[in-house]
């Protein structure tokens, strides 16, 4: 390799050979190329270096925001890690002076192409001056190296070489190379291949930082979106939830056939006044999570929770024709449930179920907290087979039980008044039939009204 030499202002060569320790790190010799002491030390005093390291793109978002995070770190004032590749020790040590003599005090060096590209994949640079020609692997090998690693190949490379190296560099260039540093090093040139080089990484970090912070914005709003949706149908059925997504601000809708169920709890008053409160709002939300998982399973809608009674509906928003049998069968399964809660939990708790099928309106009331609600003869109705019925039992009307007919056991109760709509002749609901075609336990009267 050709042995360095200090060029002066007139572009004479001295013939004297510059080596290490002829002077001083903190004060360069005076080259006439007013590189000295009057120069600021920090580049960063000057223009707000800002080194982001390890940016990339098309990573997941957990991946994204370690990276943002440890971009924005890097930009607080650090200087900018410099790595030098060069297997011929004056040369190399004549540019680790240079460079440190203009501030950047983060250089580390490489004495061949093998160690340089372990330091790489160690740690973190902004910049590579690597010679080209060097025993084993050369600066080809390792400027390979470096743009096939996707979080490296945005390293910028100053190639080093000799004037009469030219298809060398042309090569380097080609392979992804940022610059060219002739050899011997001249320090105005060294300086201006330094700081150009540093300056297009730092707007080219910038961008790719606002590309990950777009990213990140993106999918932020997508995680909140979807956080939003989410609670949303925890209130409402997809289908009405869907509707105000779009824009709907009225919902309403009659529908000429649905089943509705209330359920109510026995002596869940007298507990809640004798239990502590984190142990009451335990109990209640493990028996009626146990009843929303009954209603998933029978593609049932539940309405709604108050104190301790629960609302289901079968037959809405989506309709179907087997919505009475449906609610039926959850209504058994909601008994089960109970007595494998006083079991579990050494409670004593009864339950009273009443449903009713008919026409109902149904919609969505609130403009901050949506509500999702039915209204209805057939409601009140369902509301009072409830409130009627004898503890652990199933009551329901003579035209629901018509519609039973074949598939449930049902008891005939017998007539009862009832606020508001008078006498109802009402039926008590067994047990679910082996086959629809077995007769029912006992005979179902013609509905009344």
């Amino acid at each position: 390799m050709n042995i360095p030499f200090w060029w002066n202002r007139v572009g004479r060569r001295d013939t004297k050979p510059i080596m290490p320790g002829n002077y001083s790190l903190d004060r360069p010799p005076d080259t006439g190329a007013g590189i000295g002491a009057d120069q600021p030390r920090d580049y960063e005093d000057e223009r707000t270096f800002r080194m982001l390291r390890g940016i990339k793109t098309g990573t997941p978002w957990v991946e994204n925001s370690l990276l943002l995070q440890s971009a924005r770190s890097s930009i607080t004032g650090k200087q900018a890690a410099i790595l030098i590749i060069e297997d011929t020790a004056d040369v190399r040590t004549m540019i680790v002076c240079l460079t440190r003599a203009m501030g950047f005090e983060n250089v580390t060096e490489a004495v061949d192409g093998q160690s340089g590209l372990e330091m790489i994949r160690a740690r973190e640079f902004d910049l590579i001056l690597l010679d080209v020609e060097m025993p084993g692997l050369d600066g080809y090998g390792v400027l390979a190296a470096i743009k096939s690693d996707p979080l490296r190949r945005h390293l910028p490379v100053i190639v080093t070489s000799g004037l009469g190296e030219l298809d060398a560099v042309v090569r380097c260039i080609e392979m992804g190379a940022e610059d060219f540093l002739p050899k011997p090093v001249h320090p105005v040139l060294l300086r201006a291949r330094i700081t150009s080089s540093l300056d297009r990484k730092r707007l080219r970090d910038i961008e790719r930082l606002r590309l990950v912070e777009a990213q990140l914005e993106k999918e932020l709003l997508q995680f909140e979106k979807e956080k939003s949706e989410r609670l949303l149908l925890n209130i409402l059925p997809l289908t009405i939830a869907e509707r105000l997504k779009h824009g709907d601000h009225t919902i309403a809708e009659r529908y000429s056939s649905v089943t509705v169920l209330f359920a109510d709890l026995i002596g869940f008053t007298d507990f809640a006044n004798s239990t502590d409160p984190e142990q009451l709002v335990s109990l209640l939300n493990d028996l009626f999570s146990r009843f929303d998982r009954i209603a998933g399973r029978h593609g049932l809608e539940k309405i709604k929770t108050i104190g301790d009674c629960y609302l289901v509906v079968g037959g809405l928003p989506e309709k179907r024709r087997d919505h009475a049998e449906a609610v039926a069968e959850m209504a058994l399964e909601m008994l089960a449930a109970v007595a494998d809660l006083n079991r579990e939990r050494k409670t004593s708790f009864g339950i009273r179920i009443g449903f009713n099928s008919g026409p109902v309106v149904a919609g969505v009331i609130g403009r901050k907290k949506f509500t999702y609600d039915l209204w209805g003869t057939a409601v009140n109705l369902a509301s009072r087979m409830q409130s009627t019925s004898p503890p652990n039992s199933i009551q329901l009307p003579a035209g629901t039980a018509e519609a039973l007919r074949g598939k449930f056991e049902l008891v005939e109760r017998g007539v009862i008044e009832v606020k508001g709509l008078g006498k109802v002749h009402t039926f008590l609901l067994g047990k679910k039939l082996a086959a629809a075609s077995e007769p029912a336990a006992k005979a179902v009267e013609s509905p009344i009204g």
